[in-house]
């Protein structure tokens, strides 16, 4: 017999832990977006050094598995004499990871601009960066953002990785308590729901972004 009234007296610390899951989220989103726009522009860069480590970071990235990566960041760094809080990792970790998704997003976009574009920046007298700030970036962002909305959602259920480094998030302090009253269905039950609010948010606000620029391209 499911009793969710075990859960009623620890839906603070939930709340508090669900928190800390938005946080780690974010901060680890805005790592990713800046990293992946850095990423993206090295490997599309003429120099082929640039592109080259940029090819080398995504193979390594994409081609290991990001628990993986944020053990080596909380457990690694330390052998290294760097000393990283359990958040701080977590949120280096995550955002790493992201970056090496995000740049491929990044990419995919600003190549879809068409050269005529470039072309035409060009005959105006633009350098190079001020071409990428005024012309191309503005227009891949544009293409770029269901794409980047839906990583953000993969990253806010990615961040249940940290409670394996101590930090307690929400699926950490769900286990928690799950544990302490035998009610495992009903803690894990809520934190879904608080999950889903979560993503259900970053998807409302997303498609109401994806309509504000559908509506400004008319």
């Amino acid at each position: 017999m499911l009793d969710f009234g075990l859960v009623t007296n620890y839906l603070p610390y939930m709340v508090d832990a669900t928190w800390i899951t938005l946080m780690l989220t974010l901060y680890s989103t805005v790592i990713g977006l800046t990293l992946g726009l850095v990423v993206a522009l090295m490997k599309i860069s003429k120099f082929k050094v640039l592109s080259l480590i940029a090819d080398f970071y995504l193979w390594i990235i994409r081609g290991t598995p990001m628990l993986v990566q944020l053990f080596l960041v909380y457990f690694g760094l330390p052998q290294l004499g760097i000393e990283l809080s359990p958040f701080v990792s977590a949120v280096i970790a995550l955002g790493i990871n992201a970056a090496a998704y995000i740049a491929e997003i990044y990419r995919s976009g600003i190549i879809s601009i068409s050269k005529g574009q470039m072309e035409a920046a060009e005959s105006l007298g633009m350098g190079y960066f001020l071409k990428m700030r005024k012309v191309v970036l503005p227009q891949a962002l544009r293409v770029s953002i269901p794409s980047l909305g839906n990583q953000a959602i993969m990253m806010l259920k990615d961040s249940s990785l940290a409670s394996l480094v101590t930090i307690s998030e929400l699926l950490m302090v769900s286990q928690r308590y799950a544990a302490t009253n035998y009610a495992f269905i009903e803690f894990y039950l809520v934190a879904a729901g608080f999950y889903l609010a979560l993503t259900s948010v970053f998807t409302f606000i997303l498609n109401r972004v994806e309509r504000r620029i559908s509506v400004s391209e008319l």
